[in-house]
């Protein structure tokens, strides 16, 4: 499922008991979306590698109480009292078999020993699939069995939303736009590939330079450890055709009269761009005036990026315009 699903499927599954687990390659957000949903609810998370502990671990070290002895859970599970939360096994399925069987009882009843877990905390793990070439652990059925098994899989729609709310850079935005195919490909032999998390690595990296085109020039050579070689160069590709800084404010300061691209990469940088300045009042007014400019599935898709990014662009006549001639396919 894609990653809005995901999210969906996890906010209702917190009313329920019962454990889930999401299956995916690196990279692609699945210990994100955890915790982005639990910063929304401001509920704590306690992140438990399973791949980092002993088997022993759980259970605690044992002290002596009237002759007895007791077991002393750890520190890092939650304590009676603690305010509600998410309890995030992480990597599961990179710890070994003995480590994953000291889990069975505290996914399925809540309890390791003598400590229960607290009333309110809500058990979700996550980890990489077989396939991926990561290091993982076959799980075995007994535990699997314990599971609500989530399937995560990339969706440039979701990623693009998702973009733009990070702010990453637009160069990077209108790429993906262009050639989806390359948000998320799988690992081969070279230790960089492309993934919704190098993406966003490459632009935190562009933007360390300065950002922009200037700031792509500058880390050119850096990009291809990040989003790997063959990605690296179909953008610099892309990057050669980009429009410049310049360009882009000579259309917001002429939108009605302002020559536009017309190749696909040249628009999606165009969307792109306008979207992340969307603060800016001359922006919003300039794409309120492009919309009826641009093909008609760019204008949608500009016009969804600019209410997502500034909801104020509602009230932009253009906009009101626009929505009358298309609004079917915007609710879509």
């Amino acid at each position: 499922m894609k990653p809005s699903r995901l999210r969906s499927v996890i906010e209702s599954l917190l009313a329920q008991r019962w454990p889930a687990f999401i299956w995916g390659p690196p990279g692609i957000g699945k210990s994100s979306i955890v915790h982005s949903i639990a910063q929304e609810r401001g509920l704590p998370v306690i992140d438990l590698r399973a791949s980092l502990l002993d088997p022993t671990d759980l259970r605690g070290i044992p002290a002596i109480e009237g002759g007895r002895a007791v077991w002393c859970p750890p520190s890092f599970l939650p304590q009676a009292g603690d305010r509600p939360g998410i309890l995030f096994l992480d990597e599961i399925n990179a710890a070994p078999p003995l480590v994953q069987a000291s889990l069975y009882q505290l996914v399925l009843d809540r309890r390791v020993g003598e400590y229960v877990l607290p009333e309110g905390w809500w058990i979700v793990a996550a980890g990489n699939r077989a396939q991926d070439r990561a290091v993982t652990f076959r799980m075995s059925s007994a535990l699997a069995n314990r599971f609500v098994h989530l399937d995560l899989e990339t969706d440039v729609e979701d990623w693009r939303e998702w973009a733009l709310q990070r702010r990453l850079e637009p160069l990077m935005v209108s790429f993906i736009g262009v050639r989806p195919q390359l948000l998320w490909q799988e690992p081969g032999e070279h230790s960089a590939y492309p993934t919704p998390r190098s993406w966003e690595m490459a632009s935190d990296v562009t933007g360390t330079f300065g950002g922009g085109l200037s700031g792509y020039r500058a880390c050119a050579d850096v990009l291809p450890g990040i989003v790997g070689q063959a990605a690296a160069v179909e953008f610099a590709g892309f990057v050669k055709k980009a429009a410049s800084e310049k360009q882009m404010r000579s259309i917001v300061d002429d939108p009605a009269g302002a020559t536009l691209p017309d190749a696909l990469d040249g628009i999606y940088m165009l969307t792109s761009w306008l979207a992340y300045h969307a603060e800016d009042t001359d922006v919003s007014k300039a794409s309120a005036v492009l919309l009826s400019r641009l093909p008609p599935e760019f204008g949608v898709v500009l016009a969804r990026d600019m209410l997502k990014a500034r909801a104020a662009f509602a009230k932009e006549s253009g906009y009101r315009d626009f929505l009358k001639v298309h609004g079917h396919l915007i609710q879509r």
